[in-house]
């Protein structure tokens, strides 16, 4: 193989790849110095000159000229003999440059070339996709559906680049199909071997930050900044918005009219209900608005800043806790506190966390995500009622009401 051809074989990476001229060079340069030094032990007397545009390669050794029989580096010297051979007015002490085809180097070490020249172009690449993908890190992306598996969907965007969305980042309502667009934020990027991998999120609270930012005018322009974002993937949200210009309604301007500016954001995440909030420094009133839709009566901070008893009408509580649990758990990741409801004019109550040498916890746990969380408020209700609200067998509410009974009677 001809120094032209082998450089004209690799014309193909510097279109695909958009490898520029200087970087090709310095690939090139870098490989087959690598190859002079297997072959001839150094590469320090060689001079490689390069024109990738036209696939012009050059190799040229410099040797000093010794007497015949005083050669002792047979690539830093060469005989008087020799040189003449190559121009016949050579003489001892003078330097002689030769030119090196390829075909000296051997048909093994051409191969050898040639996939290290390959490998170099691949490094580049992967070098330049990691950071241009880690530049874009928290950012939202669309790439389109390739490949199905179970575990993850890989996505191809209009480049190329493989981007992996995993089975837990993505809505439990999620479904694509192949050559579907799909819309995430790029969650992370790490370089696997010399691969970049890619990791796409369409769970993570910063999705839905930065859906805010690219549907709401003023979010985007900073007029309305949004201060916490917390999520429970496909089932419910809550977002606390803040604006440092009075004439603003935050939570207006991100809901619009009738709705109109969020419905984009829950039709993206699966019909995600998504509660906006103003965002004060005001505790109390914070927690009273994260509580939403339920309207509290009062609220007793503990003296450490973590714990918070929320006072409410019987017919709020379950309101204030939510279907599964998820009212009140996002208000306590929202703002920061351990939230405990309490209902307003119930006396000699006892709570059913109180019961856990008797009762198991995850029974306990099941009374809690529809609102029932003291002995009152369960041995109010009928057996088969709480049998259909909660996944307990009938044989357990009966027993946890024979508890709570004995309870009051003693």
């Amino acid at each position: 193989m001809e120094n032209i051809a082998l450089i004209e074989s690799f014309s193909e990476f510097k279109d695909d790849k958009l490898i520029d001229r200087v970087t090709l060079m310095a690939i090139l340069e870098d490989v087959f110095r690598n190859a002079l030094k297997k072959k001839f032990g150094s590469d320090d007397n060689f001079d490689i000159i390069i024109n990738p545009d036209k696939g012009d390669l050059e190799i040229w050794r410099n040797r000093v000229v010794v007497a015949d029989g005083e050669v002792e580096d047979d690539n830093q010297e060469i005989s008087l003999t020799a040189a003449q051979r190559i121009e016949p007015d050579f003489e001892v002490g003078e330097d002689v440059s030769e030119e090196v085809k390829l075909i000296h180097l051997g048909r093994r070490s051409i191969l050898a070339l040639r996939q290290n020249l390959i490998s170099k172009i691949h490094e580049h690449d992967n070098t330049n996709i990691y950071k241009q993908f880690k530049d874009l890190e928290g950012e939202i992306y669309t790439a389109e559906v390739h490949h199905i598996r179970h575990r993850a969907i890989i996505l191809l965007d209009d480049e190329g680049n493989e981007i992996i969305l995993p089975k837990d980042r993505q809505i439990p309502s999620d479904f694509f199909r192949k050559g579907e667009n799909v819309r995430g934020v790029i969650e992370s990027v790490e370089l696997k071997g010399n691969k970049p991998a890619i990791i796409m999120s369409r769970t993570s609270p910063l999705f839905l930050e930065k859906l805010f930012e690219s549907e709401i005018p003023e979010v985007f322009d900073g007029l309305i900044t949004v201060k916490k974002v917390v999520r429970i993937p496909g089932e419910k949200a809550k977002v606390a918005v803040d604006s440092y210009d009075d004439r603003i309604d935050p939570v207006g301007a991100c809901v619009g009219m009738k709705g109109s500016r969020i419905h984009g954001i829950v039709r993206e995440l699966g019909n995600e209900n998504i509660d906006v909030i103003n965002y004060t420094n005001n505790l109390q009133l914070y927690i009273t608005r994260a509580l939403s839709p339920a309207k509290v009566t009062s609220i007793k901070l503990n003296e450490e800043g973590s714990r918070a008893e929320v006072m409410l009408k019987p017919e709020e509580v379950s309101k204030a806790i939510g279907r599964g649990g998820h009212n009140i758990r996002l208000a306590g990741q929202l703002t920061g506190y351990e939230i405990d409801v309490f209902r307003e004019g119930v006396e000699e109550d006892v709570e059913l966390s109180e019961f856990t040498d008797e009762i198991d916890s995850w029974i306990i746990e099941e009374f809690a995500k529809i609102g029932l969380d003291t002995a009152k408020s369960i041995l109010e209700q009928e057996v088969a009622d709480l049998v259909k609200r909660t996944d307990l067998e009938e044989e357990t509410v009966s027993e946890v009401m024979r508890i709570l009974k004995s309870e009051f009677e003693d």
